[in-house]
Order: structure tokens, then C-alpha cells, then sequence
């Protein structure tokens, strides 16, 4: 599958209108793209940082939603957003485990690495890093997305309960540390979010 993040931050006390207007309109208008396959919406409450990820079943899908996310999405994440990023990715491991219930937990980690060792990195997240992930407590799925042209990606971990999130800091530190190792990965940004929405349809 294939994915589109959308990365906004802003004055935290405007945040919950955005999260309304995506929890609404936002959501009619994905369901409506053919090829829609889910969405997940995160944030950081304090800091003022929101972050949503939509799947699509095809690139070609993806690209052909393009046109009308891009003119509605400003009118969606204003007044809250004063900056937005969007990227596209690939998710080359998608693992759901158990799915969380709103309130539960998401770390991102964000990498770059030289784009001809992107299948290195999704052989090290499959074979070294996803068996450990599973063994953390609170664990509820996980999915790496990779920018191969651009030798960018970014992973995502949910934990069920924000005191999950938190116990497992150290134990996916040793587990980040040594995967990025392995698959010759610079790690750029580390984040946490609530979940507020996670679903995706993987058949």
C-alpha cells in the first residue's frame, strides 16, 4: 500500500478545530477517493502538532486524490495550522497487531539513508527490529514507510495506552539504536502522539 502524511503544527488551543473538521468533513472526503484504504490521525496536544496518515491501495490512487485534498486540506487545518508539510510514501511493512483504542499511543521516528540500501532497511525492520517490537508490552501494530527516491522514511510503533508508550521508551531505544546500525539508517526525529484514529482496511 501507499500513504500520504500530513504534518501540521500550530497554537495548540486551535487544534481541537481541525481535529473536528478532519473527524467530519476530512473523513467524508477520503471515503469518497477510490482506492481509499484508511486513515490515522495523531497529535500532540501541547506542543501543537498534528499529524494524519491516509492509505491508499495503489500509488496511482493516491496520486489521483491529489488534485482535491490539496484544495480543501488548507480550509480543513485552518485556523490551527501555521505550518504544513505533505509526504508520500510507500509502506513497505505494515504489521496491524492489535488495534488501539483512541487514547492509545504512537512513536514516529523519522530516518534518511542512502536510497540504495532502502531494501537493507526493510529487511532489517522485518527480520531484527518488528520480533522485538512485538514483545514490548502494550504493543498494538507497526509499519515503516520509505521515500526511496529520496532516501527518507519513517516509522511508526502504537502501544494501546499512553503508560505503555512511556514504558517503552528504553526498550525501543536499544531496538532503534541497534536496527538503525544494522540497516545503515540515520535516525533525524523522534515524536510522540496521541492517538485519536487509527484504521486501516489491510484485505
Amino acid at each position: 500500500m501507499f500513504v500520504r502524511a500530513v504534518y501540521a503544527t500550530g497554537d495548540p488551543a486551535l487544534l481541537s478545530t481541525a481535529v473536528r473538521a478532519l473527524n467530519t468533513e476530512g473523513h467524508d472526503l477520503l471515503e469518497e477517493r477510490p482506492g481509499y484504504r484508511g486513515a490515522g490521525v495523531f497529535v500532540d496536544r501541547e506542543l501543537g502538532k498534528l499529524l494524519t496518515v491516509s492509505w491508499w491501495e495503489s500509488e496511482e490512487a493516491r496520486h489521483n486524490s491529489d488534485e482535491v485534498m490539496r484544495e480543501r486540506r488548507p480550509a480543513l487545518l485552518q485556523p490551527f495550522a501555521g505550518t504544513t508539510a505533505v509526504e508520500n510514501y510507500e509502506a513497505a511493512v505494515f504489521h496491524p497487531g492489535h488495534r488501539p483504542v483512541t487514547g492509545g499511543g504512537l512513536r514516529v521516528t523519522r530516518l534518511e539513508f542512502v536510497p540504495a540500501d532502502a531494501d537493507l532497511a526493510v529487511e532489517t525492520f522485518h527480520a531484527g527490529v518488528l520480533p522485538r517490537l512485538e514483545l514490548l508490552p502494550g504493543f498494538a501494530g507497526t509499519a515503516l514507510f520509505l521515500d526511496r527516491e529520496r532516501g527518507r522514511g519513517m516509522t511508526g510503533v502504537l502501544f494501546t495506552d499512553p503508560r505503555s508508550l512511556a514504558a517503552s521508551r528504553s526498550g525501543q531505544a536499544t531496538v532503534r539504536r541497534e536496527g538503525a546500525a544494522k540497516a545503515h539508517v540515520t535516525v533525524i526525529g523522534l515524536e510522540e502522539f496521541e492517538v485519536l484514529h487509527a484504521d486501516v482496511r489491510a484485505d
